[in-house]
């Protein structure tokens, strides 16, 4: 089977400050991230021909490479699904570089979510149709949706509370060392946790994501070009997308089992092209928009069996030193929300032996994106 196995690499990172509010048009924040990653790889900006972004994303290429200053762009692409399309960016570019359509490839996503509009807000806006058959009955936000996926898995497999607070703890734990984490030297207690308010039950406040202004970005090239860069290439040894059959979006209703969601089909492919497997994995950066979808993620991607997820994340299993540490940085919970770029940086980082929470000797990082949604995934290696 052709493969992109360890064909192209992130050879620089880039990254805005986090807040929830930044006085910066996404635009600036984007740019400025962007020209970030560009000096990290030690790559001029007129060198950039190759684009990817989230088809979610307010700024598209045009405005970006006329502000940067690019070159000739050869290549661009967009991933939907909101948190499903942060791996898919890197994915498309290390094709696009892989078959010569691109040489300097840029992967952004720029966001003022802690600052700006809700989409859910505009009811004037027409709905498509699988939104009409469970807005209008009170799901009107992603946490309801997740909600109704975390109350059934409760259900199947008696995941219980006390799950979803190891899933908080080890991100909230991260992003305390982490000076970038909107949490930075902020702690959390099991007290804390358990007497939160509602925000969509079985979801109380510290199971969702944080609402945060910011931007990240990624350069990409051949691995060959990256050896020669200023950073130590982390190599894309493989990626996926994944839609599965019958999918409803987050709720997952016509499904046959509404608790296999996209990383089961993202999985298959993933691993299919891969050196190793999900037990070789050092560190894993998992899309954590909500607590379940860890433990989700985990059955998904393999780590261990079906309806095991939740009992998997006790003992400390997601903390530094326990059997998968996750979200280094503090993840989407803890250190910003910006549709799971930080995870992808964050891979990297740890890849470089930079990261904050550092992994020793972490030489293998799974990166995943939205779960519950068409969603995606990278496995990178140093």
């Amino acid at each position: 089977m052709a493969s992109l196995k360890d064909a192209a690499a992130i050879a620089g990172i880039g990254q805005t400050a986090f807040a929830r509010h930044l006085p910066d048009s996404e635009k600036t924040l984007a740019c400025r991230a962007i020209l970030a990653a560009l000096d990290d790889a030690g790559i001029d900006p007129s060198e950039v021909d190759g684009f990817a972004s989230y088809t979610m994303e307010e700024t598209d290429e045009v405005e970006v490479a006329k502000a940067i200053g690019a070159g000739d762009v050869t290549f661009f692409s967009k991933a939907g699904y909101g948190g499903g399309g942060s791996c898919a960016t890197i994915a498309h570019l290390a094709g696009a570089i892989a078959t010569g359509q691109a040489s300097v490839g840029i992967a952004w996503r720029s966001r003022k979510r802690g600052s700006g509009p809700r989409p859910w807000k505009n009811t004037a806006v027409q709905l498509p149709a699988p939104p009409q058959w469970t807005r209008p009955f009170g799901l009107l936000r992603p946490a309801d949706e997740i909600g109704m996926l975390a109350r059934r898995y409760m259900h199947e497999y008696g995941a219980t509370r006390d799950h979803l607070f190891n899933v908080a703890l080890a991100c909230r734990n991260r992003a305390n060392q982490n000076p970038a984490a909107v949490m930075y030297e902020r702690p959390l207690t099991r007290e804390m946790y358990m007497t939160a308010r509602w925000i969509s039950e079985p979801l109380c406040l510290f199971d969702n994501c944080l609402e945060t202004d910011g931007a990240l970005a990624c350069v990409i090239v051949s691995a060959e070009r990256a050896r020669d860069c200023r950073q130590k290439p982390v190599y894309v040894h493989s990626a996926a997308q994944g839609l599965p059959a019958q999918h409803h979006g987050m709720v997952n209703y016509w499904n046959d089992d509404p608790l296999t969601g996209p990383s089961w089909t993202a999985a298959r492919q993933l691993w299919k092209t891969a050196d190793f497997g999900p037990h070789d994995v050092d560190v894993a950066q998992i899309y954590d928009a909500f607590t379940p979808l860890i433990p989700l993620s985990l059955e998904g991607y393999g780590f261990c069996g079906r309806g095991e997820g939740a009992a998997f994340t006790e003992g400390g299993a997601l903390e530094i030193g326990g059997r998968l540490p996750v979200n280094t940085g503090g993840g989407g919970l803890s250190e910003a929300y910006v549709h799971g770029f930080n995870l992808i940086n964050e891979g990297v980082k740890q890849l470089r032996g930079s990261s904050t929470a550092q992994v020793p000797d972490a030489a293998t990082c799974l990166v995943t994106a939205g779960e519950g949604v068409p969603t995606s995934a990278v496995l990178l290696r140093s």
